[in-house]
């Protein structure tokens, strides 16, 4: 069995997924570990990229766009690693992070999911860890509300402002764009809720970690840039429900989310 499998979701962006690739084996060392790339909406191109320049790495393809929950759930079924890192290919590891997340994980058994600090590439922070939605969270998120001081409030704890975010702590559910876990607790938690196509598969797979006594852990001694699109907002207030295809996205998988906790 190897220590690690480091499991990337792709679609579309082969130029991005080669930078996530080259960094992967220029920062991870000393580890016995594995790439599985997922491919979704599968590209010649794509393929060509992984087979050509890292043959190494396993390729698993789909012919149409998955989601994400199912391409994350494909790679771990594939998966030989005692820990599975899942990462987006938009996402460059810092040095010596996966060591750093492995180590915590190592020593502190009750801990079940780690995610790392997520940087801008000019090394700003990004919110990489929160409190779980409510309804009004997402309402803040993608209506005009949330410019209001009252509403703002509630994104403000959502997002964790009142907390010390340089060190290491317990928070609900970290960023699905770099987690950290042990393969074995998967028997446990199970694998992604591929009823989420994209947005909250993350959520609720924190939630059950939670729920099933382990700890959900962001750590900022261990750091990814992240190419954070803003895509899925168009400014266009409560019209980007209509309009914007990934915003319509988050809706109707909060609404499963909510539907399935009873929220």
């Amino acid at each position: 069995m190897k220590k690690l499998s480091v499991i990337i979701v792709h679609y579309r962006k082969p130029p991005i997924l080669r930078l996530c690739l080259k960094t992967i084996k220029n920062t991870i060392k000393n580890l016995d570990y594995e790439i599985i790339v997922v491919d979704s909406s599968t590209t010649e191109e794509s393929q060509n990229l992984v087979i050509e320049e890292f043959p190494n790495t396993k390729l698993i393809t789909f012919k149409e766009n998955t989601g994400y929950s199912k391409g994350v759930n494909a790679g771990i079924k594939e998966a030989e690693g005692e820990y599975i890192f899942v990462l987006n290919p938009d996402a460059v590891i810092a040095k010596d992070s996966v060591n750093k997340m492995l180590k915590v994980l190592e020593d502190n058994p009750d801990i079940g999911m780690i995610g790392p600090a997520l940087l801008h590439f000019n090394r700003s922070p990004q919110q990489s860890c929160f409190r779980f939605y409510t309804p009004m969270t997402v309402v803040c998120r993608r209506t005009p509300l949330g410019k209001f001081p009252y509403f703002k409030n509630i994104l403000n704890r959502f997002v964790l402002k009142d907390r010390d975010l340089t060190k290491l702590q317990d928070v609900d559910w970290v960023m699905g764009s770099a987690m950290m876990m042990r393969r074995v607790d998967l028997k446990k938690i199970g694998l992604m809720d591929e009823r989420f196509f994209m947005y909250f598969e993350d959520v609720d797979w924190c939630r059950r970690f939670w729920e099933n006594g382990l700890r959900v852990v962001y750590y900022p001694g261990a750091k990814v840039y992240h190419y954070l699109t803003q895509s899925s907002r168009k400014g266009l207030g409560p019209l980007d429900l209509l309009l914007g295809k990934t915003s319509r996205w988050h809706f109707i998988s909060g609404m499963k989310y909510f539907a399935k906790y009873g929220i």
